[in-house]
Formats: C-alpha cells, structure tokens, sequence
C-alpha cells in the first residue's frame, strides 16, 4: 500500500539526549514515543538523523558500542540459553566472553543462565534484554517502555537501573506512559502529542506545573458548581460536560460548597494525574469523555540539534567483529543443526540399504558413496547439507539477534564468507560420515552388494565433496535471499527437480560429449601428458560436465547475484531513507501506510 499522502506518525521531531541523565519520552498509547525510538535507531526507515556527539549514527562502525537498546521483546532462539545468547554476542560485538558473566550478574539471571529462553518469565525476558542492551558497555541506553506489564518490584528494578546507568555518566532515553514514575526517574522530560513535541523541559518544572493534586467531581450540574469554586478562588478545569478538576481545594470544601447550593454530586474524589485529570491551561478540544489530562498538550516548541559534522560518505556497517566464532556460537548452539545432520545420516543409511538390496539404479561408485538412489533427487546426506546452509540465514531473520540499524550488519560479506565457511566444513564432516557409514553397510550381509574403495576412486570421493559443498552454498544464499529456511531448502531441491531437465534439454548429449573432449585437448595440451579415457582428469571432466553438475553451477551464480543485488538495493534504500542534515536540525519524519 502506497504511502504517500498518509500523515507522519513522527514528524518535526527534534531533542537532546544529555549525558548523565534519564531522559523521559513521555505519552499515550499511539503518540510516537516507539516510532521516534526505532527511526532514531534506523530499523524504521525515515527522513531524518540520529547524532552521537555530532556524527550520524549511520557513521559509526561499531553503534552497538555506542547505544544500546531494548525494543520489545528479546529475538533470541527459544532454546538457547542466555548465556549462550550472550556469548554468541560477544563475538558479535568484539567483547571478551567474560563479559556476559558480567552482565548476567549484573540484572540478576546467572542462577538461570543455563535454562532455555522460552521457558522465562516477562520479568525474566526484561532482564535479559537489559543485559543484551549494556553488553557491549554503551554510552547510551534507548528503552522502549520497559515496565509495560512488569510488576512494581520489577518495575522499580527497571527505574533503578536506568539511573546507575546515568549516575555513571551514561545518557538515557526512557519511554513510559505513567507520568508520575517517568517523573520521579527522569531529569528532563520530553512529552509528545500526535507524533510532535509537545514539551522539552526539566522533570522538576513538569512535576510542578504538571503533577498537582486535584480533586475530581462529576455531577449533572458541573458547570455550576465549577463557577461557584472559581469564585472562591479555587482553579476549575472542565473535562467533559459532567465532569470538573478543581485544583487548590480538598475534597472537603468542594463538598461544603455543593451541600450549601444544594448541588448533586455523583463523584468526589482527591486524586493525583495519574488517576485522570485535566491540568490547568489545557485545552479542552477532544477530551471529551476522558478521565485524564493530555500531557502533551502544553505549547509546542522546537529544539535544535548541534550542528554535525558532515562526512564526505556513510560507511557501510561491517558484519559481526569476529564472525566465524558468532556464527559457530550462532549455528551450533542448539539442537536443531545436530537433529538435522542425524536425520541426514540415518536416511543415507537407510538408502544405501535399500538401493542394494532392492533398488535398481546402477551401482556407480558415487551412487554407493553417497547412499544415492533413483528415488531421491539427491543424496540424503547433501539435502542434510543445503538444510544445514538454508539453516544459517533462516534463523538470523527468524530469531534476528544482530538488531539492524544499531547493530552489526547481517548481510555483510564478512558474515558470508563466514557462513559459507562453516557450512562447507559442515557438509565434508556430514559427507564424510555418510561415506563411512554407507561404506560399513555395504560391507554387511544386510546390504548384499560390493563396496567401493573410495580410497582408490579420489575423482569419486572429490565429486562427492563437491556435491555437499555445493548444496550447502546453495541453501546459504537461498536462505539469505528469501530469508526463511523453508525456502531455502526448496531453492536446494529445485535443482535436480528444475534445474537440470532445464541444462540437459538446452545442452544435449552432444554438446556434454563436446565439452568432455575439449576439456581433455586442453589439459592436454597444458600439461604434456597425452588424452587416455581411464585417466583421472577425464573422468573428472566427465563429471564437471554432467547436467546436474552444470545446473548446480548456474544456481549458485543465480543465487549469488540475486544476494548481491538485494544487498546493494538495501543498502541503497537505507541511505535514502535516512538522509544526512543539511542544517543544524535534524527532524525525525515517518508515514504510516
């Protein structure tokens, strides 16, 4: 749906976030207090900028470092624990892994660092979030609303924290809807109205012209009795027909004075605002039938940022600092790689067995090697593989533990080679176990067929090799265009299913026979050794140039180009999103669709 057109949900936003204080973003349900947050850190896209000490945050090459942040819930794995989440961070941000000792110590989950994530608490999934947010020992700290729904012992806890991180000489933001503990908290208060800045001012001043007692009345005769206490000096503020907030009074007077007129009261209650009222001076345009006042209704003004520095270019964010270790703690760090990698053997197993015993596919070596039968598209050992690379990516976008904008790059060509590495060695173990076992299998009665001896047949044993390597490639760059694991394995299996009809109908056998004879000219040529039909370098060029071979070629050029072409329209897309100031304002804008 196009938004053009559609009215900003933040617009003309503008404020400071001081080191050494808690800074209050304060507002109802929809006012853009979580909007404002995720454009300052870039996952929503937007115009506008988010300045550290000058720069854009978008400059910065580890902003994880800089600001740290807690936006709804944690996107860990359910069944990792949280002190492998941590230290799968560690490496992500290039911290020692003590320091997720540290952090677990410090919000008080170390007793429970070891129990899976799904299984904790809100209360527990709060402090976690916390420690993913000071992990990397940020300047500042950015907390959507973090005592939504949490306990008042719990609550207080949050409050607490915040402090000790400013009274450290770390800056704050912390969004929340009750005025009165935002106020107590915080050393400077922000309150927003409809998306724009409503006030910018020291929590003392807005206690004070903002937090005053009230009583509360609601009668059929409100009106009246507002200007018989306007009279006697009180301050009177309509709030609805029926109701009225009259500040300077007790509830005690107000009383007196409608017995004496003979007024009707149906309510009268002291209360505070966070009970509902209307402050005085408020408009009473649209509050109609609420019980409270709109903190942000007072006069609008706009703050300035300081005037940044403007670089010649943004610099790409690089991926995570030590990304082998990230992805090894990332991958491998629960069970369902190893589940996979098991099934994968088990139904090699079961293939060789029944190829030998019953199927009728010719009993080439690689056939025997790889447990592959005619019923299967490919061996179940390398759709293990292209499942474990599909793996890879499917779960960074399911469970996005690298938090984009802020936090190192998930489509980096850092964190690619670093996935494309792991699973390569993967997929040789996974194919290496598969051949040994298939291997075993055939050697028993069970099997009933003569085994191979790869030890004699190296082209066979690297054409294998080749194959898992290839399949896992596959599902790694399946999985980083579609980003979900499912597809990825299905861009895997389209191969021998699409792929291949498609390269044997458009070579033939002529052009494979062509392709075979001139391979071998050439290697002949290079290498003085004269074109026999049994050596090694023939039969491996008759492997290259199989249909499946060439098809599994294609599709990784494919799958390559189309990662690179996402990646390069991302990135594109966020440097338009979130353009550098030309001026010494920097406002925040974002549309709704």
């Amino acid at each position: 749906m196009s938004r053009r057109g559609a009215r900003p949900s933040v617009a003309d936003l503008s404020f400071e976030v001081r080191k050494g204080e808690v800074t209050g973003l304060l507002g109802p349900a929809g006012s853009g207090k979580s909007t404002a947050m995720r454009l300052m850190l870039g996952v929503e896209p937007g115009r506008g900028a988010t300045l550290v000490d000058g720069r854009p945050l978008q400059e910065l090459v580890h902003p994880a470092r800089e600001i740290g942040a807690l936006i709804g819930d944690v996107p860990a794995h359910p069944r990792r624990s949280a002190r492998g989440h941590l230290r799968m961070l560690c490496s992500a941000f290039g911290v020692p892994l003590s320091r997720a000792e540290e952090v677990l110590d410090l919000v008080g989950l170390d007793a429970v660092a070891e129990e899976p994530i799904g299984t904790y608490s809100l209360g527990m999934d709060r402090r976690l979030g916390f420690a993913v947010a000071l992990l990397a020992r940020p300047r500042a700290l950015i907390l959507d609303d973090p005592v939504r729904e949490l306990p008042p012992r719990e609550a207080a806890w949050v409050h607490d924290l915040a402090r000790r991180h400013a009274a450290g000489g770390g800056a704050v933001l912390l969004a929340s809807r009750d005025v009165r503990a935002l106020a107590r908290t915080a050393d400077h208060v922000i309150a927003l109205d409809g998306g724009r800045l409503a006030a910018d001012e020291p929590a003392e001043d807005f206690a004070r012209t903002r937090l005053r007692p009230f009583v509360a009345v609601r009668s059929p005769y409100a009106q009246r009795l507002g200007e018989l206490l306007t009279g006697e000096g009180a301050e009177v503020v309509t709030t609805s027909g029926s109701r009225i907030a009259v500040f300077g009074s007790t509830s005690a007077a107000v009383g007196e004075t409608a017995y004496q007129h003979g007024i009707l009261l149906h309510q009268l209650a002291d209360q505070t605002p966070e009970g509902g009222a209307a402050q005085p001076g408020a408009p009473a345009d649209g509050d109609a039938g609420k019980d409270g006042p709109d903190v942000g209704s007072g006069r609008r003004r706009r703050f300035a940022a300081r005037p940044p520095r403007l670089p010649r270019r943004i610099g790409h964010r690089d991926g995570p600092a030590h990304a082998l270790a990230y992805e090894v703690r990332r991958g491998f760090g629960v069970r369902t790689p190893w589940l996979a990698a098991s099934v994968a053997l088990a139904c090699s197993a079961a293939g060789t067995v029944l190829m030998a015993r019953y199927g009728s596919t010719p009993r080439t070596p690689l056939r025997q090697l790889s447990g592959w039968s005619a019923e299967l598209p490919l061996p179940a050992a390398a759709i293990g593989a292209g499942g474990l690379g599909a793996l890879t990516y499917g779960q960074e976008y399911l469970y996005p533990a690298l938090a984009p904008g802020y936090g190192p790059e998930p489509r980096s060509p850092r964190l690619l080679g670093a996935k494309l590495a792991l699973t390569a060695l993967a997929a040789l173990v996974l194919a290496a176990l598969a051949a040994v076992v298939d291997v075993a299998l055939l050697h028993t009665p069970l099997a009933g067929a003569h085994a191979p001896d790869p030890a004699r047949s190296p082209v066979v044993l690297g054409g294998w090799a080749a194959l898992a390597v290839g399949c896992a490639w596959a599902g790694v760059l399946a999985g980083a265009v579609f980003r979900t694991t499912a597809l990825g394995v299905a861009a895997v299996l389209a191969v021998p299913l699409l792929a291949v009809p498609a390269a044997r109908a458009l070579l033939g056998e002529s052009t494979a026979r062509e392709l075979i004879e001139a391979g071998g000219a050439l290697w002949s040529v290079a290498s003085g050794v004269p074109q026999g039909d049994g050596s090694a370098v023939a039969t491996a060029l008759r492997f290259v140039s199989q249909p499946f071979v060439l098809a599994l070629a294609l599709s990784l050029t494919a799958l390559l180009g189309a990662y690179t072409a996402s990646a390069l329209l991302g990135r594109r897309r966020a440097r338009r999103s979130t353009p550098l100031p030309d001026s010494a304002s920097a406002p925040l804008t974002s549309k709704k669709g």
